[in-house]
């Protein structure tokens, strides 16, 4: 796959063209449903057992040079009524807030096939889907991923859609660390699941990250300490070593679920913060 492929859509120039200047973007954390509350082990590794903790769900907003990128799409309408999810709104009514049309976007990330980031692909009608290949092929073709400890986590509705997906030009695979656009960059971070990718933004701060569920909370980068939910220890380790070298600080690398974004960040309409 080209630049050119990853770039199909966009009326921007490429970076090395004469008078290309790097974009930069603001980021937006949209909370669709919270608080759940858990053990504090959940997010925090074999730690906390004795705490209750709470935690959001989220889908990203990225904005910027005429483009909006999609981190994520949250849990379909049916599912959540399916799972009770507390405090649910759906992914699209939220992205309406700021004046983003669910149905009309071009361009979403799925970090990783966890029901809770990825059951929401089909609010999306319009958009080409951005996964690692190793991750989709995984919950699509691995009969590992059919075990009990990994259906959990997953739904036959979401797999069936983005099955779907692969026969058409709407679902693009990365292998590895991709930029998508100019100053917008896919990262392979697994350790959560075996294909895990986070996504590296150029913003007035520096460069920023959104690791999803690399951490759930800030805690677990602060601590070097994972959450919970591990396919490979090891792996995760050194994705926590790679995150950080490429965020220009630890204050822009962003968690997958802490309530902080939504406490601690500007609002700018109900549900939606600013990140950066």
């Amino acid at each position: 796959m080209g630049m050119g492929d990853l770039y199909r859509g966009s009326d921007h120039n490429y970076p090395g063209r004469r008078g290309f200047v790097m974009p930069e973007y603001e980021i937006y954390a949209l909370k669709y449903a919270g608080p759940l509350r858990s053990s504090g082990a959940f997010l925090m590794w074999l730690r906390d057992w004795d705490t209750v903790e709470e935690r959001n769900y989220y889908i990203w907003c990225i904005k910027g040079n005429g483009e909006t990128v999609i981190v994520d799409t949250g849990v379909s309408p049916d599912l959540a009524r399916e799972k009770d999810l507390a405090g649910y709104v759906s992914p699209a009514e939220v992205l309406s807030r700021i004046d983003v049309e669910a149905e009309e976007v071009r361009r979403v990330i799925l970090t990783h096939i966890h029901w809770d980031h990825a059951s929401g692909t089909s609010l999306f009608p319009k958009a080409m889907i951005y996964v690692q290949e190793r991750e989709y092929r995984f919950w699509l073709e691995d009969r590992i991923a059919k075990r009990p400890p990994f259906k959990y986590v997953t739904d036959e509705t979401s797999l069936t859609h983005l099955a779907a997906l692969e026969k058409t030009d709407r679902l693009v695979l990365l292998k590895g660390d991709q930029e998508i656009l100019p100053g917008i960059e896919c990262l392979f971070a697994p350790g959560h699941t075996v294909g895990l990718q986070a996504v590296a933004v150029k913003t007035a701060k520096g460069t920023a990250i959104l690791g999803s569920d690399c951490a759930h909370v800030f805690k677990n980068y602060r601590e070097d300490w994972p959450s919970a939910l591990i396919v490979d220890l090891v792996g995760w380790m050194r994705t926590y070593e790679k995150l950080r070298a490429r965020a220009s600080s630890i204050e822009l690398l962003f968690p997958g679920h802490d309530v902080l974004m939504h406490e601690h960040y500007p609002a700018v309409a109900e549900g939606v913060t600013r990140l950066v």
